[in-house]
């Protein structure tokens, strides 16, 4: 009888560990994703390149449709190539001033493009880049979802600017893949106060 009275302990104590541990858990997460903020000032120092994988793995294992992976990635973490593509926009976009400020000053950009063959591939690519996000934030690298760059880069078929042919011819995508979003990644320089978020956008339906 006491040594059933002692596993019954031991089984006891070792369930309530792995409530706290849950518990923990949960609150991690729930943290890295209440605290993060979208960063537009970085500190000039790059994004290792073993953070960087971690990141991406997190990225590749994000829900998506009938495993499909429907998305293509190109990190760019080299200043000259970044300062190159800078460049582009600026001349394929004279009349613009952001052209070439759009990637926020972030040491790191990575590229993601979508498959257009699938139609549900934009939200696949969406719930991607959340991945990487929340993961480089919980590392302590800020980060910024953009789309400016989508459209300062253009299409890889515009005749008008070389520069912005040989951005694509780097970028490399697969035929069939469109660029569709852009993360700039890199440790933050800056503490941006949360916005207020709209409550009354969600509702329950009974």
């Amino acid at each position: 009888m006491k040594r059933m009275v002692f596993l019954l302990a031991i089984l006891m104590m070792a369930f309530s560990c792995a409530q706290q541990e849950s518990q923990s858990l949960s609150d991690a997460v729930n943290e890295v994703i209440m605290s993060r903020r979208s960063i537009r000032q970085y500190k000039p120092v790059t994004v290792g390149r073993d953070t960087l994988e971690m990141i991406l793995k997190a990225g590749i294992n994000a829900p998506n449709g009938m495993n499909k992976q429907s998305w293509e990635i190109r990190v760019v973490d080299n200043p000259d190539v970044l300062e190159q593509f800078k460049e582009a926009m600026r001349e394929a976009n004279s009349g613009n001033r952001m052209a070439g400020e759009c990637f926020r000053g972030a040491p790191v950009m990575v590229f993601i493009a979508n498959d257009t063959a699938y139609d549900c591939s934009p939200i696949d690519c969406g719930l991607l880049a959340e991945n990487m996000i929340l993961s480089a934030w919980s590392m302590g690298v800020g980060s910024v979802c953009l789309g400016s760059p989508v459209r300062f880069i253009g299409s890889p078929d515009d005749p008008s600017s070389e520069k912005i042919q040989e951005v694509w011819k780097k970028l490399g995508f697969s035929e069939g893949y469109k660029l569709i979003i852009c993360v700039g990644l890199g440790y933050a320089d800056e503490s941006p106060e949360a916005k207020p978020r709209d409550e009354s956008k969600y509702r329950f339906v009974e």
